[in-house]
């Protein structure tokens, strides 16, 4: 009994990360208070590597920390990727809150310890985690606490607002871009929009506004599966029926989900919470058509491909279930986020050598743009293959590259423009710029 007892524990110590060993302690859930406080331990135990702040605070006036790790915390460095994850969108969709305290604590450890692996992580990679997005929603779910927690106490904020229906919707607008040949990224926000949300979500559009975000995920529960965009449909709604909703990036969405079902002890499989997902992974709208969420607003608004992971059949899991929660999530957490470094990157300057921002890098064959930062960099997921890149922005006559990307990290593909003559007829890009006018309750 002794020797079996010891084999399991063996086995859930194991971290399977460069050899090293981290103790799966038992793991609590953290009101808000306790959430707080073991951010900032985390950041007084790894002060040179991380930083804590605010991006704002939720209707009952409760702060939405950020922990970011960073070999330069607070300072954008050129052609090293941002990304982010968000946890408790819903206030009664915990675990997602549970594993990014447990990942920021973990980050911090294995740092200390010298883990090669993710060590490099932190200096190539500036890694922002919002453990709460919904901290008012939490508190309403964990006075009812796992036992007695129904689906939907706590998962609006204190208005009972559902967050991820709460975003300016982009996709009507984009379905109608798509058939006039508008704009294929950056949709413009309608007006008095700021009015029209949540002070969570504005504090998150915010966000996105002031960091060029390259990937994310938004973790949910409910369900076991990765969920990638569009979803929202671009059919009108009929009972019973559901249509896959694909973007110009749906084989890389697609790679994205595999990797964190694949990495996941479990997901995978397919066969959870009583539902089959096909290697644990759907597009959103072929699952249920859903308006106004978060995952398509960051990949129609900004330059961020973010997918949506349901980890857990139990929306508020018993305490006693976090320890295996976190062994089955943490080499999918992992794995994901060094995602954010594939594809190309690169710099687009002008004929003097200083720094483009905002201009557009446009891949043939591929009907989404991404833009370059304030720095001039830019970043572009793209799997192995070969393709053709165009950069362009207003005054410049565009520049066009091949470039050939393999299955490692991201290729560099820098962009010189020089300045057109003035009787030359250019647009930005290959892309109209004429409209620019706005336009079932599941896990998600």
């Amino acid at each position: 009994m002794w020797l079996g007892w010891n084999i399991v524990w063996l086995g859930a110590l194991l971290i399977g990360l460069n050899g090293t060993v981290a103790w799966a302690s038992d793991i609590q859930h953290h009101r808000y208070e306790e959430l707080v406080r073991a951010l900032f331990v985390v950041q007084s135990e790894c002060p040179y590597i991380t930083r804590i702040y605010s991006i704002g605070r939720s209707v009952e006036g409760r702060h939405l920390y950020v922990l970011e790790f960073s070999d330069t915390p607070g300072i954008h460095e050129a052609m090293e990727p941002e990304f982010k994850y968000v946890g408790n969108m819903h206030g009664n969709e915990v675990l997602g809150r549970e594993l990014l305290i447990q990942l920021s604590q973990f980050l911090c450890e294995e740092y200390r310890a010298g883990n090669q692996r993710i060590t490099r992580l932190i200096h190539d990679t500036r890694i922002h985690i919002l453990p709460t997005m919904n901290p008012d929603g939490y508190e309403v779910a964990a006075k009812q606490g796992p036992e007695f927690n129904g689906y939907l106490v706590g998962r609006g904020n204190s208005r009972e607002v559902d967050l991820n229906r709460n975003f300016p919707d982009l996709n009507a607008l984009m379905y109608y871009y798509e058939k006039t040949n508008g704009r294929n990224h950056h949709l413009p926000l309608p007006d008095n929009w700021e009015h029209q949300v949540e002070l969570e979500t504005l504090a998150v559009i915010k966000w996105m506004q002031n960091y060029n975000f390259v990937l994310s995920a938004n973790l949910h529960g409910g369900a076991v599966v990765a969920n990638y965009p569009f979803d929202k449909s671009r059919d009108p709604r009929i009972r019973g029926k559901t249509t896959y909703a694909t973007t110009p990036d749906d084989k890389i969405f697609k790679k994205l989900a595999r990797t964190y079902s694949y990495a996941h002890s479990w997901m995978h499989k397919g066969w959870n919470c009583g539902d089959f997902f096909d290697e644990g992974i759907t597009n959103g709208a072929s699952w249920y058509s859903l308006s106004k969420g978060m995952q398509d607003f960051n990949y129609l608004y900004t330059n961020c491909f973010e997918i949506t992971l349901e980890l857990s059949c139990d929306k508020f899991p018993p305490a006693s279930a976090l320890s295996r929660e976190w062994l089955g999530n943490r080499e999918a957490l992992i794995s994901f986020l060094e995602q954010v470094h594939h594809g190309i990157k690169g710099m687009v300057y002008d004929n003097n050598n200083n720094p483009i921002g905002n201009a557009e890098i446009s891949v043939a064959g591929i009907n989404h743009d991404v833009t370059t930062g304030v720095d001039g960099d830019y970043f572009r997921l793209l799997l192995p293959g070969t393709y053709t890149v165009t950069a362009s922005t207003s005054g410049y006559l565009p520049s066009t590259s091949t470039v050939t990307v393999g299955p490692a990290e991201a290729i560099q593909l820098h962009f010189y423009l020089k300045v057109a003559p003035k009787d030359t007829n250019l647009t930005q890009s290959h892309h109209s710029k004429k409209n620019l006018s706005s336009a079932k309750v599941g896990p998600r």
